[in-house]
């Protein structure tokens, strides 16, 4: 489910953190590191528990309106399209779900259920609504569409929501929109076959994922000196210490992978850091750590410090 380009940002924030810090303990700040990536599991189940929970009230709601003294004919014989969809039926059943909602004690949606309410009234509103309800026995195709729609254009977006989770847990902020990716990606390849296996994916891809979340933040923190030195001399125009504090923490990262992660190509790692530093530093920061990350590689390819392995890694 993590991208690399997560736990980079998720290092960055480590580090910074870590720096902010009258009292360093840098085992400490790497424990945060690793629940900060843990939280992101956290995000993904509760994500898709909440589409079943607007199924439960859903239901609810056909029996309380059935039970009217004097329903209406649309009341008595409503259209269970959602409350049947094949595809929350499949994900309601699995244990493996129910399991880990209980074992991380992330049944938000029973005490806090006013928005799975928001939402369905928000649903309610969509012609697209009606004219899923309106079809005669919809297929598993027809069911999986519909609930990506859900997720896509009214759970995802939603403002309340996306309010309270960011009141829950702070380390949210960042992992939503990869959590949203990962999740409609899931649902679309889920099957009454593969369910079991692909409802709930890992977290990391394979331990050097974990690895390299560790590698990178405590490399970072304890070269610090040395990664100072080899920024020196880089910036004429700037003295380091008027360099902004993210900025040259990208840039210390970027360098530690040069030199740490001969699989990772050269320009693979800027243009990572580009792309980090355009949405978390100042505006002209990528065009200034372009600059300098690509002076440290000149400089260090003619120093044959870069051991790359394989080609098209420099």
């Amino acid at each position: 489910m993590l991208t690399r380009r997560h736990i980079r940002v998720k290092v960055l924030q480590s580090v910074y953190a870590f720096n902010q810090t009258a009292y360093q303990d840098i085992e400490k700040q790497e424990k945060f590191l690793l629940y900060s990536l843990d939280q992101m599991e956290d995000l993904y189940l509760i994500m898709l528990q909440i589409l079943v929970e607007m199924r439960d009230q859903a239901q609810e709601y056909l029996v309380k309106s059935q039970n009217k003294h004097l329903p209406t004919a649309k009341e008595k014989n409503p259209s269970k399209n959602f409350v049947n969809n094949k595809l929350l039926q499949l994900i309601a059943e699995q244990s493996s779900l129910s399991e880990a909602i209980k074992k991380k004690k992330l049944n938000y949606w029973k005490e806090d259920d006013e928005y799975a309410r928001i939402l369905l009234k928000t649903l309610r509103q969509q012609e697209w609504y009606d004219t899923y309800l309106a079809k005669s026995e919809p297929s598993f195709a027809e069911d999986k569409d519909f609930i990506i729609k859900v997720y896509k254009e009214i759970v995802a977006p939603n403002e309340k929501l996306y309010d309270y989770l960011e009141d829950k847990r702070l380390t949210w902020l960042d992992d939503f929109p990869i959590v949203n990716t990962a999740l409609v990606k899931v649902l679309s390849k889920v099957s009454g076959k593969n369910v079991k296996t692909v409802l709930l994916p890992e977290l990391y891809k394979n331990d050097e994922d974990r690895d390299f979340a560790v590698t990178l933040f405590r490399k970072t923190i304890l070269n610090e000196e040395k990664l100072s030195k080899e920024i020196d001399g880089k910036t004429p125009n700037w003295d380091t210490e008027r360099i902004a504090e993210l900025d040259m923490i990208i840039l210390k990262m970027g360098i530690t992978e040069f030199l740490n992660f001969p699989s990772i190509p050269v320009r693979a790692t800027i243009n990572e850091y580009l792309e980090i530093a355009k949405e978390y530093s100042t505006p002209k920061s990528s065009l200034f750590i372009n600059g300098i990350l690509d002076k440290i590689v000149k400089e260090f390819t003619e120093a044959r410090k870069l051991n790359k392995i394989g080609r098209g890694l420099t």
